[in-house]
């Protein structure tokens, strides 16, 4: 009986080896054929994800270039239609609730604009989206002084602000957390355009006490782009070193002289503001 119970044994661990080798060489058989992942850099995840995209809506517009300029004629289709485009093409990097979100706050910092425009009766487009460059109004007549146009610049973060408020207190409100991060996101928003560089708007604003903050802001946004470097920054200091270059320029002329001469009084509210 223990000679059976012996065997019983050796053959139980017999087996056990045998399985052993038998899961061994299949793994190795299954490591033969693998090959390592490598992560993909994130710039080309990014790239790999927009070019397609945004190669079919370049083609489309050239395709229907004609149909596209009649469209944006009428104001508020312009304005939903380059709206859509901008949330599906920040859905590709975000989410749809970010991108919807990030939209809306930069509609309210536009029709910060637009309102003071109107109500200083200058003729002014309605906002436009430009995907991953943000929204723009144009102005069809300057300001009669630099400030009014500080006034129309300033319009837009303090509106913008204001927007990024009504954000924080619905997250206060509902403690969702979604709603105070793009609160975040619109004060972000809101203090960049602040810099003291054209065509941001606090370059148009600081006109308002000296052109030669716009040295600061250069400076300011150059330091910036060496921390983290950014295509947006790379764009805002080229328009912006053109435009102070154009500016100084045409300092010492007799219009310039005469739309940069405002009061005491108004430097000291851009100031202050």
């Amino acid at each position: 009986m223990s000679d059976y119970r012996q065997e019983e044994r050796e053959d139980a661990v017999d087996w056990a080896a045998r399985s052993r080798e038998a899961e061994e060489e299949y793994n190795l058989s299954q490591l033969r054929g693998y090959e390592p992942v490598h992560p993909e850099p994130g710039w080309r995840s990014v790239a790999r994800k927009l070019w397609v995209p945004i190669a079919f809506l370049g083609a489309l517009f050239w395709k229907f270039k004609a149909a596209v300029f009649v469209v944006f004629k009428f104001k508020f289709v312009g304005t939903a239609l380059s709206g859509l485009v901008s949330i599906a093409a920040y859905a590709l990097l975000w989410s749809w609730w970010f991108a919807v979100g990030l939209v809306v706050l930069l509609f309210v910092h536009e029709m910060g604009h637009v309102l003071e425009a109107r109500r200083q009766g200058l003729p002014v487009s309605a906002p436009m989206f430009i995907p991953f460059l943000g929204a723009l109004i144009t102005l069809k007549q300057l300001p009669d002084d630099v400030w009014r146009e500080a006034r129309v610049a300033l319009a837009g973060p303090i509106v913008g602000t204001l927007g990024a408020c009504v954000f924080w207190a619905i997250g206060a409100a509902t403690d969702r957390d979604f709603f105070t991060a793009m609160a975040y996101v619109g004060f972000f928003l809101n203090l960049f355009n602040l810099l003291p560089i054209v065509p941001l708007d606090g370059g148009r604003a600081v006109a308002a006490l000296h052109p030669a903050f716009w040295l600061v802001g250069l400076a300011a946004l150059v330091v910036l782009m060496i921390v983290a470097p950014n295509p947006i920054l790379i764009l805002v200091l080229i328009i912006g070193g053109m435009e102070l270059w154009n500016r100084w320029r045409h300092r010492g002329s007799e219009e310039a002289k005469a739309y940069y001469t405002i009061s005491r009084g108004q430097r000291l509210a851009v100031a202050v503001v």
